[in-house]
């Protein structure tokens, strides 16, 4: 079987985006979710929001939502293979914190 976790680290807005999405969600309030999560820090704009919706369809880290056939907002959801690249990202987030950590506690 293939190993699916990331080579690489994964950008910050992708990260957010997966983390927004863990419950359905729309395009829309993934952009003021990441804003409100962050400070205002991390504020996306459409084409770089459904830029990254694009790819994370194709990888089948995210799928749409079956929704109401009225509504023109299309919602997302994690896929199980999202969620384990978020879990997996969560490892590497915290093992770079550690050492941070512990280099800087050790340097003074």
């Amino acid at each position: 079987m293939a190993d699916d976790t990331p080579q690489d680290a994964l950008t910050e807005a992708v990260y957010y985006i997966l983390l927004t999405m863990l419950e359905p969600i729309h395009g829309y309030a993934v952009m003021q979710n990441i804003e409100k999560l962050t400070n205002g820090r991390v504020t996306l704009g459409a084409g770089t929001l459904y830029g990254a919706i694009n790819t994370l369809l194709e990888k089948q880290w995210i799928c749409a939502v079956a929704g109401d056939k009225d509504s023109r907002k299309k919602e997302y959801v994690i896929t199980d293979l999202g969620h384990k690249m978020l879990q997996h990202e969560l490892v590497r987030l915290e093992e770079l914190l550690i050492n941070g950590k512990n280099k800087l506690e050790n340097s003074q």
